[in-house]
């Protein structure tokens, strides 16, 4: 006979923010309840309870575990321009899905009983994963002497980051490669360099 050990502490919430997320692709912010998520997760509703007050605080927290379990990689190409091509690419094409459910969700009604600011709301859903892993990128470029990053304002850095984090919540979908160069070649690269 087989018995089936006891999720606990980060294994369980996992499983139960993994729960939550698998529901809310299936049917739905506005379908989704904290019941349909406990039957998912195979638990009782009290242990769901017990670590969010209620649907939207499941929800955000769903999509910050789908996020931080899921990173974009941060290429080396060997060059700026390269790394960020690849770079952006890959966040495009990482993350089409999360901002079609995120933005699906908060137009349900996702965070009506949050309390939280829109611009709170932002940093908690998307936080600046893709900037603070990109100063790895960043730094390697400064290493090799293609910019100074004593140089570069913190804005600008972030800025290809943000614009495609723009692109995917307004088209919900991956960036066609003509905008990632576009991005990376007409924008940003100028800016680094002091000029077209």
């Amino acid at each position: 006979m087989t018995t089936r050990s006891r999720r606990r502490g980060p294994e369980l919430e996992g499983a139960l923010l993994d729960a939550a997320w698998d529901e809310l692709i299936e049917v739905g912010f506005t379908k989704l309840t904290m019941e349909s998520v406990a039957a998912r997760a195979g638990t009782g509703i009290a242990v769901l309870y017990r670590r969010w007050a209620n649907k939207d605080e499941l929800v955000l927290a769903a999509l910050e575990h789908y996020r931080n379990s899921h990173p974009v990689d941060i290429p080396d190409t060997g060059t700026l321009r390269g790394d960020l091509l690849a770079a952006l690419t890959g966040m495009g094409e990482a993350r089409a899905a999360f901002f079609a459910v995120t933005a699906a969700a908060a137009f349900s009604g996702l965070l009506a009983n949050s309390g939280l600011t829109p611009a709170e709301a932002r940093d908690r859903i998307l936080g600046d994963q893709p900037v603070s892993r990109a100063r790895i990128m960043y730094q390697r470029a400064h290493d090799r002497r293609e910019i100074d990053l004593e140089r570069v304002p913190s804005a600008v850095l972030a800025m290809p980051f943000d614009l495609v984090r723009h692109d995917l919540l307004m088209d919900l979908k991956p960036l066609e490669p003509a905008r990632v160069r576009s991005i990376v070649d007409e924008l940003f690269l100028p800016l680094v360099h002091g000029g077209p």
